[in-house]
């Protein structure tokens, strides 16, 4: 009895992999809630000038963390400062993009036309760094692309090609082609930086380059709601920054990666709650095509993983 009732009093356990999930949901979770303060605050403020707070006030858990793991000398230690340079740029100006295309679409026509960069990535990483990308995940990226054509046809499939939909769907592709450019550049810094620099000097090259925005953008003094606002979509960037790169510590990629996919889950919840959206059938169906798309490009890469570790294996000599 005594066993058994030490057993019940013992603290539930969680395998690294599960934190790893655990930490990937929350990530997800949080960015929505960025996304959803950056929708709401788009027809009151300037886009660079939300763009500034949400790199800004980043910096506040990003520096939290960095204090925490004590890693400040080696958080500025780089070998690549052009690196982190042209990865600032293109993650500013895709990020600019984005918060563009969350004042001109539905919340969640933005985000599904947003998974197209995990797709897009797969091609330039066969044209830019060499990449071997074999028949079956060829065919999932164009199998994906048929569902992003399907969710932009209701805003690409008018006369009205000058309308504020269409802007809004074209500026939400580019974002995604130039987020996977810096889902590239992010591959290369990790050959010779540490994480925490790459996220550093990310979110300190961001703030600067969109301070850039205040001579052309109109800036405007927020009110208190707007200013906490604004606070909170900084601070959830950060957050969210951190619960991700948690979420890589304690899984594998290929593990956390399907979950980036329940940001639909809480994109819907907000959009019919906030906004009154409502996804029309081609948005829902090309949805799934998409996410269908990606998980299979997942399965593939973690199956060549498998396959490239046993040959490895299978070619190392016995040291028996």
């Amino acid at each position: 009895m005594a066993s058994s009732a030490q057993g019940f009093a013992r603290p539930l356990e969680f395998s690294p992999p599960v934190k790893g999930i655990v930490f990937k949901i929350a990530s997800a979770f949080v960015f929505t809630v960025m996304v959803t303060l950056v929708k709401v605050l788009s027809d009151r403020y300037p886009v660079g000038e939300i763009l500034f707070a949400r790199n800004f006030f980043a910096l506040i858990p990003v520096f939290a963390m960095v204090a925490w793991r004590r890693e400040w000398g080696l958080a500025f230690t780089t070998k690549q400062p052009l690196g982190h340079l042209g990865r600032g740029v293109l993650g500013v100006a895709s990020m600019f993009l984005w918060f563009s295309s969350l004042s001109l679409l539905p919340l969640h026509d933005a985000t599904a036309i947003s998974y197209a960069a995990p797709l897009i990535t797969v091609a330039l990483a066969a044209i830019v760094l060499g990449e071997t990308v074999r028949f079956y995940r060829w065919s999932a990226v164009g199998v994906g692309f048929l569902g992003i054509l399907l969710v932009l046809s209701p805003h690409l499939g008018t006369s009205d090609l000058d309308g504020p939909m269409a802007w809004g769907a074209m500026a939400c592709l580019l974002s995604a082609v130039l987020m996977a450019l810096a889902m590239i550049s992010i591959r290369k810094l990790t050959e010779t930086e540490r994480t925490t620099t790459i996220v550093v000097y990310f979110s300190l090259i961001s703030t600067v380059l969109s301070l850039f925005t205040l001579p052309f953008g109109g800036w405007v003094m927020p009110d208190a709601t707007g200013a906490v606002m604004l606070v909170a979509i900084g601070l959830c960037g950060g957050l969210g920054q951190i619960l991700l790169t948690q979420a890589y510590r304690y899984a594998e990629a290929s593990t956390i990666a399907p979950f980036d996919y329940t940001t639909m889950i809480w994109v819907l919840m907000f959009g019919v709650l906030i906004f009154s959206e409502i996804p029309t059938v081609e948005v829902i169906a090309g949805s799934l095509i998409v996410i269908g798309a990606g998980l299979f490009v997942i399965y593939r890469e973690q199956r060549l993983g498998i396959d490239r570790t046993k040959a490895r294996r299978a070619s190392t000599p016995s040291k028996a």
